[in-house]
């Protein structure tokens, strides 16, 4: 018999969160409740800052020793293999959809559920590397280190709100078979606890990296546009859909601190 998610233990739920998002074999430790896999949403700002902590230690790191391109392509690595590259085949999937499903809604969707990436898929997940690789590389490696640790979680925040704005397209066939809950006022206090402390540490310590109110408005309406074409074209989210805004917020937030140097 499934557990009602309201009785499930706190720690469970926060387990589900890095279970669900990255490929740390957790489950030998413990394995949650199903029904905690429904509020992971509310802790995937938290998951953040394990991936872009690591991949902004990675890069400060390996820029001691390496040259500055290869430390980040080092530290693009290291992410991609805690997350088993969960969000970026979310984002091919959601460019294929929207590149080849035309005006169709069912075959949009059908073309998200194919494993295999098209054209569009390819040529979109080869932009936002190439823009993001472009970005880090630009800046001092302390700051790009920086940058992406805060970037991370905050992205991560901002793209929760899909859940609040929308349903579900795809009616109870989530990842797992799993549909997120929508937060409630206490997880959303949480879920921008968890996004924006990076921020204000980021602000804090490289102050020359622009208007604080700027990195927060750019990647929130780049998430605003994303929310009205993806409810244009399918009247709901998928889990393609919240990878793709969380990737294309995060590059949006490291293009405007890298602006921000060359103004």
């Amino acid at each position: 018999m499934e557990v009602n998610i309201d009785q499930t233990r706190w720690y469970d739920r926060l387990l589900a969160s890095f279970i669900f998002y990255t490929r740390l074999p957790l489950r030998r430790w413990r394995q949650p409740p199903r029904t905690c896999y429904q509020a992971v949403v509310e802790h995937w700002p938290l998951t953040g800052w394990l991936t872009g902590g690591l991949m902004g230690a990675t890069l400060y790191a390996g820029s001691l020793v390496l040259p500055a391109a290869v430390a980040v392509l080092l530290a693009m690595a290291v992410r991609l293999l805690v997350t088993g590259a969960l969000h970026e085949v979310g984002l091919a999937r959601f460019v294929d959809g929207l590149g080849g499903g035309g005006g169709d809604r069912q075959r949009t969707l059908d073309i998200m559920g194919d494993p295999r990436i098209g054209t569009y898929g390819t040529v979109g997940l080869v932009c936002y590397l190439a823009l993001l690789f472009a970005a880090l590389c630009s800046l001092p490696p302390q700051t790009a280190a920086l940058t992406i640790a805060a970037a991370d979680p905050f992205s991560k925040m901002v793209s929760s709100q899909l859940i609040l704005m929308m349903p579900c397209a795809r009616a109870g066939a989530g990842r797992n078979g799993v549909v997120f809950r929508k937060p409630s006022a206490q997880a959303g206090i949480g879920l921008a606890v968890q996004g924006l402390l990076p921020l204000i540490l980021f602000v804090w310590l490289e102050p020359a990296a622009g208007d604080w109110s700027v990195l927060v408005f750019l990647p929130a309406l780049t998430m605003y546009f994303l929310y009205r074409l993806i409810w244009q074209r399918l009247r709901g989210y998928t889990n393609d859909c919240c990878g793709a805004v969380c990737l294309l917020a995060e590059l949006t937030f490291c293009l405007v601190v890298c602006s921000r140097y060359y103004l």
